[in-house]
């Protein structure tokens, strides 16, 4: 069984002098994309298995190895705001959230936005009546809860044999003539007669 990458396998940005060519050289490098793609990934992984406090720190990685104004800088920023909120760090979440409203990205700034009106969305009360209460089972005694519970066997049902029907009585039978017959016999012949003349 292979390990999965953390957060903290990945090489953390060097630190720059914060000059704009600096800062270009850093967001094109294709090894730093490739690397923040993987970060997100391990994320992702993460977060899908409720490890939120890992899930934020990979996210922060790839936000950090990644250009924050493209749309994957973006996506990662969403991803990160998810965390967050999934940990219980609230107000991290929504002050990111608020961030991105004003991101360049359109995809982002409407995710964010719907995502902004969830989160600032008022509590519900929940009223008695709207809950249903589940009785605690563990009081049963085993044996009397077996008991209850058990499905009795239940008795083959025996198949009745069809009866069989009665032979028919050919007495009865009508055996005269039908002239319906006879006509049919003429439509046919008549059709078929035209069939063959206009072939």
């Amino acid at each position: 069984m292979t390990s999965e990458p953390r957060p903290s396998d990945f090489a953390q940005p060097a630190a720059q002098p914060d000059s704009v060519a600096a800062a270009l050289n850093r967001l094109n490098d294709p090894e730093k994309r490739a690397q923040a793609k993987e970060a997100l990934a391990v994320g992702q992984a993460m977060f899908g298995r409720g490890r939120y406090r890992e899930a934020i720190d990979a996210f922060k990685l790839a936000r950090s190895l990644s250009n924050p104004m493209s749309a994957s800088g973006g996506e990662i920023q969403m991803w990160l705001v998810n965390a967050y909120v999934a940990a219980g760090d609230d107000e991290s979440g929504l002050a990111l959230c608020r961030k991105l409203i004003l991101h360049p990205d359109l995809d982002t700034k409407q995710q964010s936005k719907r995502l902004l009106y969830i989160l600032e969305a008022p509590q519900l009360e929940m009223k008695p009546e709207w809950v249903t209460q589940i009785p605690d089972l563990s009081e049963l005694d085993d044996e009397k809860g077996h008991k209850a519970y058990v499905q009795t066997p239940k008795k083959p049902r025996r198949r009745k044999p069809k009866p069989e029907p009665e032979p028919l009585d050919l007495s009865q039978v009508n055996t005269a003539d039908n002239q319906f017959v006879w006509i049919a016999l003429i439509a046919i012949m008549l059709t078929l007669g035209g069939l063959f003349w206009l072939s």
